[in-house]
C-alpha cells in the first residue's frame, strides 16, 4: 500500500515538473522572438489626451522611432530615445520577462541598482507579433480616464 500510494505521490509530481517544464519552454519561446533589435515604428492613442508613458516626462510620440534592445538569455535591454523638438534624448537600461506568453513586463534600471532592487515597472500586452513586426498595449491614466495605447514595433536591421 506504500508503495502505490509513493507511486502516486511521484507521478503525480513528475506531472507537476513536467508541466512547468512546457511552460517555462513556451514563455522562453516567447522571448526568444523578441529577441534583437527593434524600432517603434508608430504609437496610437485618443490624441485628446496628453500621454506620457514609463514616466519619462515625454508625449509619448517622442517614442516614434526609439531603438529598443532585447536581449533574452538574461532578460536585460535598454530602450533610446533620439531626442530632439520637445522631446528628451534617453537610453534607459531595463530587465523584461514575458509572462504566459502574452504580458510583457519591463522595469528600469538606475545606474547602480540591482535589478532585484527595484520593485514597480511596466505591464504591457502582447497584442500581436509575426517574426519582423510586434505591438504593445498599454493603458495609461490621463486626465482621470485610462487611455489605450499601442505602442508598434518593427525589427531593426533587417
Amino acid at each position: 500500500m506504500k508503495n502505490i500510494l509513493l507511486a502516486g505521490i511521484l507521478g503525480a509530481a513528475l506531472t507537476v515538473s513536467c508541466s512547468t517544464a512546457k511552460t517555462a519552454q513556451s514563455n522562453r519561446a516567447e522571448f526568444l522572438q523578441l529577441k534583437g533589435d527593434w524600432q517603434i515604428t508608430s504609437v496610437d492613442y485618443d490624441k485628446n489626451f496628453s500621454v506620457k508613458p514609463f514616466d519619462e516626462g515625454a508625449d509619448a510620440q517622442c517614442f516614434v522611432g526609439s531603438q529598443w534592445k532585447l536581449i533574452p538569455n538574461n532578460y536585460s535591454g535598454s530602450y533610446t530615445l533620439n531626442g530632439g523638438g520637445d522631446c528628451p534624448s534617453v537610453m534607459q537600461p531595463i530587465k523584461f520577462e514575458v509572462v504566459n506568453g502574452n504580458e510583457f513586463k519591463f522595469k528600469k534600471l538606475m545606474e547602480g541598482t540591482k535589478a532585484k532592487a527595484v520593485t514597480s515597472g511596466y505591464s504591457l500586452n502582447l497584442v500581436s507579433q509575426t517574426a519582423s513586426t510586434f505591438s504593445l498595449e498599454q493603458n495609461i491614466p490621463a486626465n482621470g480616464q485610462n487611455v489605450r495605447v499601442v505602442y508598434n514595433f518593427s525589427k531593426s536591421g533587417m
